[in-house]
Formats: structure tokens, C-alpha cells, sequence
């Protein structure tokens, strides 16, 4: 089984990073350009769209800020102690419902260092779009397929299939495995995130095309840089492997800046008219960490896959399925 990393509850203290790039005290490569090399932590608790609490605010103050952390903190502890398993975190599911006992999970108790009140810069409501029509039925044969008793592994989910994670496409804090490298040369940029493994070798000249008609799990990602900003498009995504629901035709655009020694602001646009009317964009701050990223072994330990498979064959011996396959974390697509 791969190795997980069990974390205790983060300080409550608010991260008083500016907004803004402070450049001149990020560290340098000897061509020219910012370092964006090391071990990242993006786990994050602000919200990706802005609650509606605060629909008029782009930011908290430091002291709103250490009491919504406090909050966090608290809250869990009290779960923990009324529960015997702390169960609130991801939605309402209950424990093992992900697969793992809450104990595993690397829940986010910091909000990011700008103290915005949401992830999401623009639209300038702090919220994305709403998908269009057309697109949420695009996406509904996918959800429903998890629903049914699966004939074979095709009918899970691509993250179920340890063929892609949930956190890094983009980037984002989930469950656990919130942790990706850096490794730069002149070239080239390789970036991994524990989750699945996932990793992408882009070049920084902007070179690199394929046939449209050639799709990816990841896509494929070229690079170049925008005076300090490392720029990494990306587009020819397989179906169902697109960021936020998109379609086919869907241009991801991720900026890496190199804020100072500890902090690497990560921003992506997600460009997608058939899904989405309007583009939109997130930021966040990646914390620099000490920790390594160990090898997730999900197909070597991947033993839900053949004990759903199992659990179908039952059924199709007693003479039938349900509709209970869909994880509850998915229920709510088919709302």
C-alpha cells in the first residue's frame, strides 16, 4: 500500500503575503529566469466561489481570517469528540465514505495568503460561470454510467481507475495527496503531483503540436515564459478528462510565478465556450514544504475495482442490480 501522510491540525495563524509578485526576492536561475523548483503544498481552505456571505468582498481582513481558521479548527475537534471520527470536511460524507477513514484525509485548516475570499479573481463576483445547458447533459452520461452496475471497468470512474486524480487537473486542495514538485532546467519544466502520479514534462520555447484529433489524459501542455511567469497551455484532452466538465475544445491556461523563497502563486483560466458563456480564472499560493512525494501505487492497491466487479456479478446471479453505485460525493450532478 502506498505511504500516506497523516497531518495534526495547522497553527491557526493567517499567511500576510501580498497579492501581488514580489520578484525581486524570488530566487533566480543562473539563465536568467525565477526558480520555480521545490516541493509544493496547495492544500488551501478558501473557497473556490465566493460564499454568499461575503458576495461583497474581495477579501478578509487578518483578524476575520484567524477567526474563520479557528473555526475550522474547532469544528472538527468537535465532531471528533461528539463522533469518534471527525466526518465534516468534504460535503457531509461520513467516515470511509471516501474510501479512506477520516483519519488519512489532509483537510485544509489555512485559507491562502492573499485572504481573498475566494479562489476565483474573475469573474469579478468570485464565482464561476454556471455551465451551460448543453454541457451539463454532456456530462450527465458520464455521472449516470456510475450509478449502473458496472459490466466491466470502463463503467467507473476515471479517478476510480487510478487513470486520473482529483485534485490536479487543475491543481487544487482535495481530500489528501495535496503535494507536487518542481524540477527545472533552461528547456524544460517537470511538474509532479503525488496524486496518481501525474506528471507532466513541458517545454519553456513554447514548441510542441499534435493533430486535433490526437487526446490525452492530460492533454498536451507546452510552455513559455511571460517575463517571470512560466505560461503552460494546454488542450487535447480525452472526453471526460477535461478540467471543471469542459468539452472538447476547451484551452487551459496555468501561470507559475515565484512570489519569494516560500511561496509559488499558481493561476489557471479555464476557456471553453461550449460549456461555459464567459471565461473564468482562480489563484491561489502554494506553501513550499519539506515533505517528499512518495510513489501512489493506486493500481497495485486498487482493490475496489475488482470488488465492485465482484459485487455486480452477485447481483446479476440473484437476479438484478440497483441503482446504488454512485458514490454520494456524485449524487448531487444528478440534481
Amino acid at each position: 500500500m502506498r505511504p500516506l501522510r497523516i497531518f495534526a491540525a495547522l497553527p491557526i495563524v493567517a499567511l500576510f503575503v501580498s497579492a501581488a509578485p514580489a520578484l525581486a526576492q524570488a530566487p533566480m536561475k543562473p539563465w536568467g529566469k525565477p526558480s520555480l523548483e521545490g516541493t509544493w503544498d496547495f492544500r488551501n481552505a478558501t473557497p473556490l466561489n465566493r460564499p454568499e456571505r461575503w458576495k461583497d468582498r474581495e477579501f478578509l481582513t487578518a483578524d476575520e481570517a484567524e477567526d474563520f481558521q479557528r473555526a475550522i479548527v474547532e469544528q472538527r475537534a468537535a465532531a471528533a469528540e461528539r463522533e469518534g471520527e471527525i466526518r465534516e470536511g468534504l460535503g457531509g460524507q461520513a467516515d470511509v465514505d471516501v474510501g479512506y477513514n477520516s483519519g488519512f484525509l489532509e483537510l485544509a485548516t489555512q485559507l491562502d495568503g492573499s485572504l481573498r475570499t475566494s479562489l476565483i479573481v474573475d469573474p469579478p463576483n468570485g464565482r464561476m460561470p454556471p455551465m451551460s445547458p448543453s454541457a451539463r447533459e454532456r456530462n450527465r452520461t458520464y455521472v449516470d454510467m456510475q450509478g449502473l452496475s458496472p459490466e466491466g471497468p470502463e463503467m467507473r470512474s476515471l479517478t476510480d481507475r487510478c487513470i486520473l486524480g482529483f485534485n490536479n487537473n487543475p491543481m487544487r486542495s482535495g481530500a489528501y495527496n495535496n503535494i507536487m514538485q518542481i524540477v527545472q532546467s533552461e528547456s524544460h519544466i517537470a511538474i509532479q503531483v503525488e496524486m496518481v502520479n501525474d506528471h507532466r514534462v513541458i517545454p519553456t520555447d513554447g514548441s510542441g503540436s499534435v493533430a486535433a484529433t490526437t487526446r490525452f489524459w492530460k492533454g498536451f501542455s507546452t510552455g513559455q515564459w511571460d517575463g517571470d511567469t512560466f505560461v503552460v497551455t494546454t488542450t487535447n484532452f480525452k472526453p471526460f478528462a477535461t478540467p471543471h466538465g469542459t468539452g472538447d475544445n476547451v484551452v487551459f491556461t496555468e501561470r507559475f510565478t515565484r512570489l519569494d523563497e516560500d511561496t509559488l502563486q499558481y493561476e489557471y483560466t479555464i476557456d471553453d465556450p461550449e460549456t461555459y458563456e464567459v471565461p473564468f480564472t482562480a489563484r491561489q499560493q502554494f506553501r513550499s514544504t519539506d515533505d517528499d512525494v512518495y510513489e501512489y501505487a493506486c493500481h497495485e492497491a486498487n482493490y475496489s475495482m475488482p470488488l465492485v466487479l465482484k459485487a455486480a456479478r452477485k447481483q446479476d446471479e440473484e437476479g438484478g442490480s440497483d441503482e446504488t453505485w454512485l458514490p454520494s460525493w456524485h449524487r448531487r450532478s444528478r440534481q
